[in-house]
């Protein structure tokens, strides 16, 4: 993260919905709500034919107004912004002076208003560094995770979003930044409920990035295949801008993020930081990578994401700890 002094984040409220029966909460960086509601592969099918919802009301959520505030933003993110259309979404990142990935942010501007949402606990250090960039803009920033819970709806929902709602429509479904006084009542309309191990494990199968999960501090975009999404090539300065180009034009990026098919017959999921070796070695070989996110899903079986070394192999069979791995190309060597 930032070089700046360590901003205490006061974490979302515990989502309600952790009283519905069969919840099971999640932990690490996805407390406070659930992981699954008693059936994950039931959960996963749900979302993957546009039904139900997940609550993700422990995501940070940040509002940016004032006349400046698009402007304002594209000198400081990844992504080119100055004209971004009314209720167009669109991702960025915030970068360190080296290059490397320190935020993500996936927003949308409703006309008035830039809301964006972030990782758990991560809005607290963003905000600090948006404050300190201010200057003379005419700008606010304001944190408003605790009265504005995110709720995702999974591509093809039909459920509506209440009147006076901001939502941030993408390939993958619609992003609600819903009052939390009406999270129950939503939820309760349009449901059934899916857990946050049913939306993992369509956001690994859709090769999707996490910040926090596929990073660590040395991860820069081109590792993940943010470049055109999350990263606009043709704009001007911010911090990182250097190594961008750099990389872009003149070089690789040291590492690639792989998609993994495990081998179904093992009983436990290798969990992130299992070294990822070539299977001829033996699970004793040299660590060429290591799994960021490992999942369950209902018809692929256990797969998982990786960041591996830019020279494997894209036909190499791999160990992930020691269970066997078919990977597919997600960013190219």
């Amino acid at each position: 993260m930032a070089d700046a002094t360590e901003v205490k984040t006061p974490k979302a409220p515990r989502s309600p919905l952790l009283s519905r029966p069969g919840a099971v909460p999640a932990e690490g960086v996805d407390e406070g709500v659930a992981a699954h509601y008693g059936d994950i592969f039931r959960e996963q099918a749900a979302l993957a034919d546009g039904t139900g919802l997940v609550d993700l009301s422990h995501r940070g959520v940040i509002t940016v107004t004032g006349s400046d505030r698009l402007a304002w933003l594209h000198l400081l993110i990844t992504q080119h912004v100055t004209d971004l259309p009314p209720g167009q979404a669109t991702e960025a990142l915030i970068l360190s002076a080296n290059g490397h990935i320190e935020h993500g942010l996936s927003l949308v501007d409703d006309g008035e208003t830039v809301w964006i949402h972030t990782e758990p606990g991560a809005q607290g250090e963003l905000i600090a560094y948006l404050e300190s960039m201010i200057f003379f803009y005419r700008v606010e920033v304001a944190d408003r995770t605790g009265d504005i819970a995110l709720v995702h709806l999974p591509a093809g929902s039909l459920a509506p979003a209440p009147d006076g709602v901001v939502v941030r429509e993408t390939p993958y479904g619609r992003d609600l930044f819903l009052p939390r006084a009406g999270l129950e009542a939503y939820a309760t309309e349009h449901g059934p409920l899916a857990g946050m191990l049913a939306y993992e494990a369509l956001r690994v199968e859709a090769h999707r990035p996490r910040v926090g999960f596929e990073t660590d501090h040395r991860t820069i975009p081109h590792e993940l295949g943010l470049i055109g999404t999350a990263v606009h090539l043709q704009k001007g300065c911010y911090r990182g801008q250097e190594t961008v180009a750099r990389v872009q034009n003149l070089g690789k990026p040291p590492r690639r993020l792989v998609f993994l098919h495990l081998d179904g017959s093992e009983v436990h999921l290798p969990g992130p930081g299992t070294p990822v070796t070539l299977a001829k070695d033996g699970d004793g070989g040299r660590q060429l990578g290591f799994v960021t996110t490992s999942a369950r899903h209902y018809e692929l079986g256990p797969i998982a994401l990786a960041l591996v070394k830019r020279n494997v192999p894209v036909d190499a069979e791999l160990l992930a700890g020691n269970t066997a791995a078919a990977q597919e190309t997600v960013v190219e060597p």
